[in-house]
């Protein structure tokens, strides 16, 4: 047994997280493509066979009321709050990433409008390509510039025209972790709103939202929340802001009075407002029941990512070891206050060794035209995957 192979089995054993595991479905596979679709959590089938069987099957249309069909969107959001630091109250789930992305650049725009002329929206230069097509559209349809900037360049570029600003926590590519705080407070300088994107930091390190005065927030739930392919996203409105949300699709889920059906609009109190359409409720509550995996005593979000950071940490350094010289390259910032909880790796012909890497048990994914990703899903990647995967790798390679 190699000296990092001992050092994983003593990780393993003095990991406080590692109990969790047990509340996932997983076999002898090396699973490091949590950032893509999270692994199943051994609560989500019998609790969706109860929804579809029981309150879809006995109580039908009654489970509206009886089963809490109608409050789930809030009261999931509720238990989201706490995982990106926000107050009950203030988040909404459904719909997907993208329709609250443009719900959220759209009412910011509308929000900022009233402190003067502003009309550009700046959006980050790297983000994930719907956030950019979203921004594109939004400008278009509020008359404003889209501005795309590299997130360090962002304080350079604002003023007083611009309206809104739409960052990405973790940059998707590279697992690169933004300043949110520091971001939020220059955007705040500049008299415009600060639309954050957490699809690949919630549930994975702490984001803070209300401790740093972000405006609006959106992100999916099937990556580090483990909620399944297609759950629904949520959206995030700061309080302060709720009686002045004017969303770009207003929908009778959201009305004041749902039924009673009024030809004209009136928007409810609240985070509601957030709120479209009928909610997805077979997705809603497979997502309530994933999220249980975080009331166990010790699972919390500094725990995971302190567990994150070693995990990535132990990564990079197998690699260092296992792989020859040469042969890949990180993208990932070693500095912890710049990395996510994942680790990209430049590497040439990616596409075929990343097919390679999965035939022999290790799943990550790659993304064009040269980057091998691998997502540390702490609630239930260990030390000793971590050390096969880095292992593996290595002789592929040689």
């Amino acid at each position: 047994m190699s000296e990092l192979a001992v050092k994983a089995e003593k990780l393993d054993a003095a990991d406080e997280l590692a109990s969790v595991r047990a509340q996932f479905i997983l076999d002898d596979v090396v699973y490091l493509d949590g950032n893509s679709l999270g692994a199943l959590p051994v609560s989500v089938p019998g609790r969706v066979e109860d929804v579809v069987r029981r309150q879809w099957g006995e109580l039908r249309i009654r489970s509206w009321d009886e089963s809490g069909w109608w409050t789930a969107p809030e009261r999931i959001g509720d238990r989201i709050a706490p995982l990106v630091g926000a107050a009950a109250g203030q988040i909404v789930v459904g719909d997907s990433t993208s329709v609250n992305v443009f719900k959220a650049l759209v009412a910011a725009v509308r929000m900022a409008a009233g402190s003067g002329r502003r009309d550009e929206i700046v959006v980050d230069a790297t983000t994930f390509p719907t956030d950019g097509y979203i921004a594109e559209s939004a400008a278009r349809m509020t008359g404003c510039t889209l501005r795309p900037v590299p997130p360090a360049g962002v304080p350079d570029v604002l003023g007083d025209r611009t309206a809104a600003v739409l960052l990405n926590h973790v940059d998707y590519r590279t697992g690169r972790l933004h300043d949110l705080p520091g971001l939020t407070a220059a955007v705040h300088a500049a008299g415009a709103l600060a639309v954050w994107d957490l699809c690949h930091s919630a549930g994975a390190l702490p984001v803070g939202l209300d401790e740093h005065g972000v405006d609006l927030a959106v992100g999916c739930t099937y990556k580090y929340l483990n909620g399944g392919p297609g759950s629904p996203a949520y959206l995030y409105v700061r309080r302060e802001l709720q009686s002045r949300f004017d969303s770009p699709l207003p929908g009778w889920n959201s009305h004041a009075e749902p039924f009673g059906m009024r030809p004209a609009y009136e928007p409810a109190a609240g985070a509601l407002r957030g709120r479209v359409g009928t909610p997805d409720i077979l997705s809603m509550l497979a997502l309530e029941a994933a999220l249980e995996v975080w009331d166990g005593e010790g699972v919390s979000v500094d725990a995971v990512r302190a567990k994150s950071l070693a995990l990535t940490d132990f990564f990079l350094e197998c690699v260092a070891s296992y792989v020859p010289s040469g042969q890949v390259e990180s993208v990932t910032p070693v500095d912890h206050a710049e990395r996510g909880s994942q680790v990209a790796l430049r590497c040439s012909d990616a596409g075929d060794v990343m097919k390679r890497l999965i035939e022999r048990g290790v799943v990550g994914d790659f993304r064009h035209p040269d980057v091998l990703r691998f997502g540390f899903t702490p609630l239930y990647v260990g030390f000793g995957d971590v050390e096969r995967a880095a292992r593996v790798l290595g002789e592929l390679l040689r």
